[in-house]
């Protein structure tokens, strides 16, 4: 299990597009932009009708309330409804997005994710620089609500594969199955299922005005129960229709069912956009039983808390006595630093975006003179430079020659320490391009471990030059 860099880059759109209608639950007219966004943005909500342009990423740790529909919430500021525009994102492979909005909610349009898919793919889809990054699942994780009985679980898979199981436990909807094996079939089979609801919802909605957007244009409503005749009229009003009826199928006549199970098609609609609030994509198999958005977002958050804590932790599982890759005396081959600024010993992994480095930490460095004879702990900065040559290794390894080259850094960002090195400790480096390199110029994100544990991490930025 673990996160791992692919070859595929990352994607966000070529151009920003507007979709006006009315959200579900607000029922009031709303603009949403899909905007263009920088590698590494995911996806985040902006509320342009609020003073400062709040911007509210899709992070599952924001979700308040799965009443109906997934809210997210961030600093007093809200975004209802989300699911059904990050499931079209999902859905077209994309990566970045900044959705501008001038409401609360997105537009319900016809219940389903079809008309978003439309807009993005007339917006046109970018390819970006940066490599994405999936978790890999090896172990079954599974997340369960025992008072409703719904289950999620996440189970190894060569891609990421959805499977829904529904049972409402009604006659007019039984039990129904929908299954996605490929993401890219996202738009021919899943996106225009619509959303529905029961009869017995609808009125407790209608008597609690929750359902002010929702003409039965955008929803499939499977009548549960006879239909008295002053909900009848409640209907008809809340709907502006004459007349009302029930056909055979035992669904409101307001619409014709896409598919036989277009219900399980939503819900599994509904588990990718949920998902999607777990920030990072997953190379998996997802089953769920009984989904809804509660069980899908607690699943997300669960995902998203054991992510967090394999980025922090996620240690290279390295033999330290098996033969290197490169010992110190190739590594001086290849850099120019010398003792006591070679900070490198070892390279056991050198691939065409990512190498594994090792540092013996000893009593007899020179920087534990000053630093601090008392108590010797090794400068974060030296760490980081550290770090540094090993990403100078995958950058030379380049060039044909590079005993003719000097690094040079270019930037440091996002430097965090999280654990003392002292002496005896043994360092190991990880470092893993961001984008690809060009121009002799790398940018990777380097991670630096002891004992066990991420002890530094910094994005860097470093050019090679040719000595002349």
């Amino acid at each position: 299990m673990g996160i791992v860099s692919t070859d595929i880059k990352q994607k966000t759109i070529q151009k920003e597009i507007s979709l006006t209608g009315v959200g579900l639950h607000t029922g009031k007219e709303v603009t949403l932009t899909f905007k263009p966004a920088s590698e590494n943005t995911g996806f985040a909500f902006k509320r342009i009708d609020l003073e400062g342009t709040p911007v509210i990423e899709a992070d599952a740790n924001y979700v308040t309330s799965t009443q109906r529909g997934t809210c997210l919430e961030k600093n007093g500021v809200t975004i209802q409804t989300c699911e059904h525009v990050l499931a079209a994102l999902i859905g077209l492979d994309i990566d970045n997005a900044i959705l501008e909005l001038d409401n609360s909610e997105p537009p319900i349009m016809d219940g389903s994710s079809k008309f978003f898919v439309e807009a993005i793919e007339k917006a046109g889809i970018h390819e970006q620089e940066a490599f994405r990054e999936v978790y890999e699942v090896t172990d079954v994780i599974s997340y369960t609500d025992e008072e409703s009985g719904s289950e999620i679980l996440v189970m190894p898979s060569k891609e990421y594969q959805v499977t829904t199981m529904v049972d409402f436990g009604t006659k007019v909807l039984g039990t129904q199955n929908a299954t996605l094996n490929k993401i890219s079939n996202f738009k021919k089979d899943i996106s225009d299922s619509r959303t529905f609801s029961f009869l017995h919802e609808l009125e407790a909605l209608l008597e609690h005005g929750l359902i002010k957007g929702g003409d039965l244009n955008n929803a499939i409503v499977y009548v549960d129960k006879e239909l008295s005749d002053p909900t009848m009229e409640k209907l008809k009003e809340a709907f502006n229709k004459e007349a009302i009826a029930v056909k055979p199928n035992g669904i409101l006549d307001n619409l014709t069912l896409h598919y036989p199970n277009e219900a399980a098609r939503h819900k599994l609609l509904d588990v990718i956009g949920d998902l999607a609030l777990i920030g990072t994509r997953i190379r998996g198999k997802v089953i769920a039983n009984k989904p809804g958005h509660f069980v899908n977002t607690q699943f997300a958050k669960k995902m998203s808390k054991l992510i967090k804590n394999e980025r922090r932790n996620n240690v290279p599982n390295i033999d330290l006595n098996q033969t290197p890759v490169m010992d110190v005396n190739q590594i001086m081959d290849m850099l120019p630093h010398r003792q006591p600024f070679l900070l490198l010993d070892k390279v056991f992994e050198l691939s065409e975006n990512k190498v594994i480095g090792m540092k013996n930490v000893t009593m007899n460095e020179e920087f534990f003179k000053g630093h601090f004879p008392g108590a010797p702990v090794m400068p974060g900065v030296l760490i980081v430079e550290a770090m540094a040559q090993t990403g100078g290794i995958l950058v030379l390894s380049t060039v044909p020659d590079p005993e003719n080259y000097l690094t040079f850094f270019m930037k440091m960002d996002k430097v965090k320490f999280k654990q003392k090195v002292v002496p005896g400790d043994t360092l190991i480096f990880k470092c893993s391009l961001i984008t690809p390199i060009r121009r002799g110029i790398c940018h990777m994100q380097g991670y630096a471990y002891t004992n066990g544990k991420l002890c530094a991490e910094a994005e860097l930025m470093a050019q090679i030059t040719k000595v002349k």
